[in-house]
């Protein structure tokens, strides 16, 4: 044998070890479990672990090249998630195995203030974003996907699921209130939810115009303060505004009645950063799988799926999420195109 033959042979040894390299150090550690549910740039994991943006920048490079998180570019910035394991390749046992104990073990306080700290000012300019935009809120929306584009195709989902009259539901961030009168004449009593009284004043036009009696409006944070449970719960184009999607999921899905759903229609990942700055998008859009994975965190049961494609290149996805009775009532999820 010779010897760039028997180099080669030993190729798959180097990958384990630049994976057991990658997870040889604590800091490196606490970044995998910071971004378990969640996406962070370069300068907010710097913020978030208090050191340069040079260091935090090596410690991300070595975990990328044992391909223990994956990359995705939005305008100048580059955002990290953590990588999936891949079981059928190899170290994708111990690549698992690691995310399972790293998950088993609390952050430091300090991180965990710094990571909320971070959230807040996600929070902050998205809500800024509308309560200065409100004037302009259908002009914004209909420069990616207004509810024209996918009203149709979300009706056509929500009668599917043969709600009874008595039903309840809730929208979460209704804006100019365009889906409310489609929500008022399927359900017994619709709550309308927003934290921007700019927006929520669009809402109260559309519904005084409209004559819906059976909707309540309630100005309030949606993860936050108190408001009723309903039996079915709806985020159109919303999810991409809240600064943590996965866990604004798993509080949303304590708002969901057992046996009631939850619909998200989203945008698909996608790379038009200038939707930051003109649209408040917080975030690209969301992979398919993330949202199942994160729906799934939360107790819920990925189910119908649709996806429609726009003409200006974007992709948006209606999902519903169903929640059981029970640990029995799961059903196995359906996807159409």
């Amino acid at each position: 044998m010779n010897m760039r033959a028997s180099l080669q042979a030993f190729e798959p040894v180097d990958a384990l070890a630049a994976l057991c390299k990658a997870s040889g150090d604590p800091l490196r550690l606490n970044v995998l479990r910071a971004l378990c549910n969640d996406s962070f740039g370069v300068l907010e994991l710097a913020q978030i672990f208090a050191i340069g943006q040079s260091g935090i920048s090596h410690h991300l490079k070595v975990l990328a090249q044992a391909g223990l998180v994956a990359t995705r570019r939005e305008g100048n910035a580059i955002f990290y998630r953590r990588a999936l394991a891949q079981s059928e390749q190899l170290g994708g046992a111990l690549h698992a195995a690691l995310l399972e104990e790293v998950d088993s073990l609390p952050l430091p306080a300090a991180v965990q203030g710094r990571i909320a700290e971070v959230h807040s000012q996600r929070a902050a300019a998205s809500q800024e974003f509308f309560a200065r935009s409100a004037a302009s809120f259908q002009a914004q929306q209909d420069l990616i996907a207004g509810l024209p584009q996918y009203r149709d195709s979300l009706l056509s989902l929500l009668d599917s699921l043969g709600f009874a009259a008595t039903a309840t539901a809730l929208e979460i961030g209704p804006g100019d209130g365009g889906f409310l009168p489609e929500l008022a004449r399927r359900f017994a009593r619709v709550t309308a939810l927003d934290n921007s009284p700019a927006m929520l004043e669009l809402a109260r036009q559309r519904c005084e115009q409209d004559g819906l009696g059976n909707v309540a409006l309630q100005l309030a944070d949606a993860l936050n303060d108190d408001y009723p449970a309903a039996d079915c719960l709806v985020l159109n184009m919303v999810l991409h505004h809240f600064a943590a999607p996965a866990e604004a999921l798993k509080q949303l899905a304590l708002r969901v009645q057992p046996g009631g759903s939850l619909l998200v229609t989203e945008l698909c990942s996608h790379n038009q950063s200038w939707a930051r700055q003109t649209c408040g998008d917080l975030w690209l859009g969301f992979e398919q799988e993330d949202l199942a994975r994160w729906a799934s965190a939360a107790g819920l049961v990925p189910s119908e799926s649709l996806y429609i494609g726009l003409r200006n290149g974007f992709q948006i996805q209606l999902r519903h999420f169903a929640k059981p009775h029970d640990n029995t009532g799961l059903r196995a999820p359906v996807t159409a195109n």
